[in-house]
């Protein structure tokens, strides 16, 4: 057998693939009813006891915010280097050949496209939010136990916020969205998080085990979401106040909310090579044409010097940032985590389920290492470059310049910051009304496709769900955002604190993840070094029996001639002739041992 051809030991993949139906999908309304009707009631019941008891909602968020976040921090630290450690290791070591497809899969985006669409996803309204207001914030409230003079303290400020928004968020997007990948294109399982978990929990994923995890996931989804959706209405509210159009109160909040939300519902019915696919690249050429503006009016030297310098200080301080807890800041430091890193990273875990999906519907055909590499540093670098750009522009003007964006009491209006750097651009009403239009557009990206990836989970994986189901999640989507600002009185507080419990039981999840891709992908590499022996064994005795034949072929062939070409019999007579009898009982019986051997050769 030749090692090109396909081994008959190698199953294919995709064979026997469960459907929809296996997860209790495809029922009636087109649901899986243990997991929709289960979200649904928690979703609901958070939405309504919140609406109709704010202040009683107000103070459990703040005991939540005081008492059990601070617990959990260094828990989420750990896990966070835990899942760039895996990362790194299932890219680099001998798992990374292993293609999330079968074999002869090949990608279906090329590399620009399917980087393009990496950088899209997960992060845009957050990078919009926090890409001025985060280094400022640093800058001007170091994280406690971090001194220095102005130059020392805005270069820490963006080295932390690389930390908080680069390889770590992501490593958690490719533990999610390598299980999910593997299952869905290497296994043919449809699209849903309790089958990347299948190589760990078997058959177990099918029933109840397995409708929790889907649970867990669509709730964690409307959270994340919500909670960008908040963040997006309040810098919105906040860019019309800073054009004197109205002031941002509730009331206000409530409508854009309302009209935001319509927008993004009409573009989840539509599907995705319609609403989602324009609002996609709509956003990506107004945040570029943003991004630019900002650098070639700006101090665009120094930025892009600014650039390359803080790519090496967050190279030089990446582990000590990494494992940074706080532990001898007292309660200050306890505070700041809870505020940045542990918000942070139970956000992006609340977002791993949607995030996840989408880069595993994308990443079909792709290498493990190929998924790694592009997922880890492709997007990691664009976001480096929007912190220096449009962070290092205000950091500038206050270090340097005139200020004008930390006032005096050293806060920092996080809501407005982006505005007051857009206006410096000439013709600055103009760019802040676009910088209005782009959070509005990535607002509508996260809602509608947040939308689409939870109603697939709800509907036991099926691509196409139900609209009518698609409009419920994006309607439940908005309530949860208005129901988070109304009790944060339009603050950030209660947004962070929902982000980071609602990551919690998500966070076993992923563990689990990591454990089932080490399973199933040490079993392919074993189960492919069992072929390649096997293969080898064949060829071996292929060529064995190749060796043996020729040789007898030679010996009957040297016989043939010494005994006179057949016509002796092996013994000389009295007057030297032989007969042919001893000759031909030989000639015969080569033949018979070559083909006796051939055959033995071949089992």
């Amino acid at each position: 057998m030749s090692t090109t051809e396909r081994p008959p030991e190698m199953e294919d993949p995709a064979a026997d693939a469960p459907t929809p139906e296996a997860a209790g999908g495809g029922g009636k309304w087109g649901i899986a009813p243990w997991v929709f009707w289960p979200s649904l009631a928690i979703i609901g019941t958070f939405v309504a006891v919140t609406l109709a008891f704010p202040e009683a909602a107000g103070n459990a968020f703040s005991a939540i915010q005081s008492s059990i976040i601070g617990g959990i921090g260094w828990y989420y630290v750990l896990l966070i280097a835990a899942f760039v450690v895996f990362s790194l290791w299932v890219g680099i070591g001998r798992f990374g050949s292993i293609r999330l497809g079968k074999d002869e899969d090949r990608p279906e985006f090329s590399l620009p496209v399917w980087f393009a669409m990496l950088f899209a996803t997960g992060m845009g309204i957050g990078l919009v939010f926090w890409g001025v207001a985060e280094p400022l914030n640093h800058y001007a409230s170091p994280r406690p136990g971090v001194t220095g003079d102005d130059t020392e303290l805005a270069q820490q400020a963006i080295t932390q916020s690389y930390i908080h928004w680069g390889v770590h968020a992501w490593a958690i997007y490719v533990v999610a969205g390598l299980g999910i990948a593997y299952a869905v294109h290497r296994k043919g399982r449809p699209i849903s998080i309790r089958w990347a978990l299948e190589p760990l929990l078997g058959d177990r994923v099918k029933g109840g085990l397995g409708h929790a995890i889907d649970v867990i996931a669509v709730v964690g989804t409307v959270f994340g979401v919500a909670t960008s959706l908040g963040l997006g209405v309040s810098q919105i509210a906040a860019g019309f106040e800073f054009l004197d159009l109205f002031t941002a109160t509730n009331t206000a909040l409530v409508i854009l909310i309302v009209v935001i939300t319509g927008i993004a519902t009409a573009s989840v019915v539509s599907g995705l090579d319609k609403g989602i696919k324009i609002l996609s690249n709509t956003n990506m050429i107004l945040a570029g044409v943003v991004l630019l503006a900002v650098l070639l009016t700006g101090p665009t030297l120094f930025l892009l010097r600014d650039f390359v310098q803080s790519i090496g200080l967050y190279l030089q301080n990446v582990l000590q940032l990494t494992f940074d807890v706080s532990a001898f800041e007292g309660e200050a430091g306890a505070a700041w985590q809870a505020g940045w890193t542990t918000y942070y990273w139970g956000w992006w875990m609340s977002w791993a389920p949607f995030v996840g999906v989408f880069i595993a519907r994308i990443s079909k055909g792709r290498t493990v290492r190929e998924f790694v590499a592009g997922v880890l540093l492709v997007p990691t670098a664009v976001t480096f470059l929007w912190f220096t750009v449009m962070g290092g522009s205000a950091l500038y003007a206050e270090v340097f310049g005139s200020g004008g964006y930390v006032a005096e009491d050293g806060t920092v209006n996080t809501n407005s910051t982006l505005f007051t750097l857009l206006s410096g651009i000439p013709g600055g009403p103009i760019w802040v009304g676009l910088g209005i239009l782009l959070i509005t557009v990535f607002f509508v990206t996260s809602s509608d496709s947040g939308s689409l990836v939870v109603d697939m989970l709800a509907s036991g994986g099926d691509p196409n769900p139900p609209t009518w189901s698609r409009v419920l999640f994006a309607v439940l989507e908005g309530l949860v955002a208005m129901a988070l600002l109304l009790v944060g009185s339009g603050t950030l507080g209660a947004l962070q604190t929902a982000s980071i419990i609602t990551a919690l039981p998500f966070s076993l999840v992923l563990i689990g993840i990591m454990f089932a891709l080490h399973r199933a992908f040490k079993g392919e590499v074993e189960e492919r070094q069992r072929v390649m022996r096997a293969v080898e064994r064949r060829e071996m005795a292929h060529e064995a029996s190749e060796h043996v034949f020729g040789q007898l072929e030679e010996y009957r062939l040297d016989e043939y001639a010494a005994n006179g070409n057949g016509n002796g019999n092996g013994t000389a007579n009295g007057n030297g002739a032989a007969s042919g009898h001893g000759a031909k009982g030989a000639k015969g019986e080569a033949p018979r041992v070559l083909r006796r051997r051939r055959r033995e050769a071949a089992k």
